[in-house]
């Protein structure tokens, strides 16, 4: 059966051979050993590296398992002794033994490895794979935590080891620092938020404010809507070969407006993600606008109808704001004597004069008109 060479072993060969080397003791260090004896340290080091290669960290959990008592265990009723006595002697924490105490209990309870309550210190016993470790052993005690259990899931969906994004979880300050100096890292934070606000309603909620109170991202979001509403307007004419007018009217998209359309659109399609649009849609667009002009004008009947959407188009403005010119909510006269002044009656005049003068070019033209069969 295989061993391991514990970290505090470790630790101790190499300060002792840092002390070996400093100049005060090279006078007094020891002879090297025969060669014999040097062979059978070397190959005594061959085989705990192996040891660790093949299992990993269960070579140090079988040495806290068979070292440490159980929870509930008196000191009386087993020559083990506790994680707080073990930690002291290997020169760690009891936090750190108590982790590889806690995934040697969990891969006892799926059978992988002996209860504690089997071994006894110095016994060896079978250890599976190196690869099995992880899957019970985390470094970081959040990972315990549900906060951590949600990291540790995510990071696993992404093909990472839970114990990095465990990392990265504990140091918002180094996570800050990262995403301010490094453009790589920004980008990996956009794209994790932007991931993130289609689950998380309060995000998206603070992310919305702190656009809101910040001038230059307003203006930049702004900015970005209408470059989209205008790739919209280009994609639809490709997509569905239909144009919207300038009053209004949807129209069959003629095939040189479509060609335009589509050629310009894939210029725009073939950007990089970090590439400006805004010129490249404001182009299309004004150019797109200009043939749907050409097209409308070159066609005597469109030409009429889009009159008529125009004209009508104003005139349900217009009726609109004439329904708010009321006094419904004024009880008598004396109210409205309160709030007259001159100016208010010579706009409703000119108004009135306006409104006329259509009626009159309407009603002559109508009278001009030869009179429809019936």
């Amino acid at each position: 059966m295989t061993s391991a060479i514990a970290p505090s072993e470790t630790a101790a060969s190499e300060t002792a051979a840092s002390e070996a080397l400093a100049p005060e003791a090279l006078a007094s260090a020891p002879a090297a050993a025969p060669a014999a004896d040097a062979a059978l340290l070397v190959a005594e080091d061959a085989r705990a590296f192996g040891v660790y290669a093949r299992t990993g960290g269960w070579a140090f959990g079988l040495k806290v398992a068979r070292s440490v008592r159980p929870g509930g265990q008196g000191a009386g009723e087993t020559p083990k002794i506790s994680a707080k006595e073990f930690a002291e002697l290997a020169g760690c924490s009891a936090e750190r033994v108590m982790r590889y105490y806690k995934a040697w209990d969990a891969a006892a309870d799926d059978g992988m490895v002996p209860h504690f309550e089997a071994l006894v210190p110095g016994m060896d016993v079978e250890l599976p794979d190196a690869d099995v470790w992880l899957s019970y052993y985390t470094s970081r005690s959040s990972a315990r935590t549900p906060r951590g259990a949600a990291i540790t899931e995510a990071a696993e969906a992404e093909g990472i080891r839970p114990t990095k994004a465990l990392e990265v979880a504990e140091n918002p300050t180094a996570l800050r620092a990262a995403i301010l100096a490094d453009p790589g890292t920004a980008e990996a934070a956009r794209r994790a938020l932007m991931d993130r606000v289609g689950e998380d309603p309060a995000l998206r909620t603070e992310l919305v404010r702190d656009i809101v109170r910040a001038d230059d991202l307003k203006k930049a979001v702004a900015a970005e809507a209408k470059a989209g509403d205008r790739v919209g307007y280009v994609r639809q004419i490709v997509e569905k070969g239909q144009v919207k007018t300038p009053a209004g009217q949807m129209i069959e998209a003629p095939a040189e407006l479509r060609e335009e359309a589509e050629r310009h659109l894939s210029l725009i399609d073939e950007l990089d993600d970090g590439e400006e649009s805004g010129e490249w849609a404001r182009e299309a667009y004004d150019t797109v606008r200009d043939l749907v002009a050409q097209t409308v004008q070159s066609d005597p009947e469109l030409r009429v109808q889009e009159r008529r959407a125009k004209f009508y188009s104003s005139l349900q403005k217009a009726t609109k704001v004439f329904e708010e010119l009321t006094f419904d909510d004024i009880q008598n006269a004396e109210d409205i004597q309160d709030i007259y002044e001159d100016d208010m009656v010579r706009r409703l005049e000119d108004l009135q004069q306006a409104i006329g003068a259509c009626i009159s070019a309407l009603q002559a033209a109508t009278g001009q008109r030869e009179p429809s069969a019936s």
